[in-house]
């Protein structure tokens, strides 16, 4: 699905976009009609207001990117967690000949045999999930010792395993925080040594491939509005915005990942892996001067100009223009104030 833009970001952008609707209603170039003394066929008021720039784009409601769980060591798959379902702490992921493999919260994996004399950060990883099970008696640190080991085989013990005091590679799963279960990649009875299965985060997450040249309009933290699928809207929020550019070929632009938190239960449903589309705002102008985009007329020098109806008498106002949104513009030129009356169409 293509990218759209719906909002130019300055006035030679609306001519292309917009020309159109201005040839249309007779707003073109050559000589305005109030130097003929024609009056206009309506009349809108100038308004001051805020207008807001936005720019909508096209994005993908999940949960995010999946990554794969490679199983190491020795042994036959003897079941595995289902597509769709959740894993928490301690919950099994997999089984390998019948004895549960579980998952652990943390950033490092567990690459080295733990046992008393052990020392380092992944130590210190493993002991705060060993005390969030429930399990004491032992110094939450960076070391490994005796104490550890003795709450190693009481956990060992309830997960129905041999009670070595030892904490093997391949032992446990280790995952930032709960897991959903993405997809299987092996089955019930194959042999472990490669990728069993691939996961994702359990919060519904819209990530999208910006253009870089919109890159500005996403910041961390920013508020956007999300049309789901069914035209229903939901709220999100921006949580993180990618630092490297990408091409997927050539002829396409670079993109940066931006993902967005959402809000809301209900109406994202059941949705995955569903073409949404995202409403960035680009630009807040406050308290400005605003007519309908109808009511600019293209002058020849490339210009634009309002014609002014006061007292029964026309006269035309050259302007600059600002944002464009919502069918109104911003403008800005000698004289003009709130609530004088403009020419537009019929």
């Amino acid at each position: 699905m293509a990218r759209t833009r719906t909002i130019a970001l300055g006035a030679a952008g609306v001519v292309v976009a917009g020309g159109a609707g201005l040839a249309t209603v007779g707003l073109g170039g050559g000589e305005p009609a109030a130097d003929r003394g024609a009056p206009p066929p309506a009349t809108a008021a100038i308004e001051r207001t805020t207008l807001v720039e936005t720019q909508n784009v096209d994005g993908t409601l999940g949960y995010g990117g999946a990554r794969t769980i490679t199983g190491t060591g020795h042994g036959t798959l003897t079941w595995l967690a289902g597509a769709g379902s959740v894993v928490s702490r301690g919950r099994s992921v997999y089984r390998v000949d019948n004895k549960p493999v579980p998952l652990l919260y943390g950033r490092l994996p567990l690459y080295r045999t733990l046992a008393d004399g052990t020392e380092g950060a992944d130590v210190l990883q493993f002991e705060r999930n060993l005390r969030a099970l429930g399990y004491t008696g032992f110094t939450v640190d960076k070391t490994f010792d005796g104490s550890t080991a003795a709450a190693v085989k009481r956990w060992q013990d309830d997960l129905g395993v041999t009670e070595t005091g030892r904490v093997e590679p391949g032992a446990a799963v280790v995952a930032p925080g709960r897991i959903r279960v993405d997809e299987r990649k092996a089955s019930v009875g194959d042999r472990v040594g490669g990728p069993v299965l691939t996961y994702t985060g359990t919060s519904r997450v819209v990530t999208v491939d910006l253009d870089v040249e919109y890159r500005r309009l996403a910041k961390k933290g920013g508020a956007v509005e999300i049309e789901l699928p069914s035209g229903d809207t939901v709220k999100g929020t921006i949580t993180s915005v990618g630092k490297v550019a990408t091409q997927a070929q050539d002829d396409q632009p670079a993109t940066v990942e931006v993902r967005i938190a959402v809000a809301g239960g209900k109406e994202i449903g059941s949705y995955d892996k569903a073409p949404v589309a995202v409403h960035l705002t680009a630009n807040r102008h406050t308290d400005v001067l605003a007519v309908p985009i109808a009511a600019l007329l293209a002058q020849g020098d490339g210009g634009y100009a309002v014609q002014v109806v006061e007292g029964g008498r026309v006269r035309t106002v050259p302007v600059e223009t600002g944002a464009f949104t919502d069918g109104k513009v911003e403008i800005s030129g000698s004289g003009l104030s709130e609530g004088m009356k403009v020419g537009v169409p019929s």
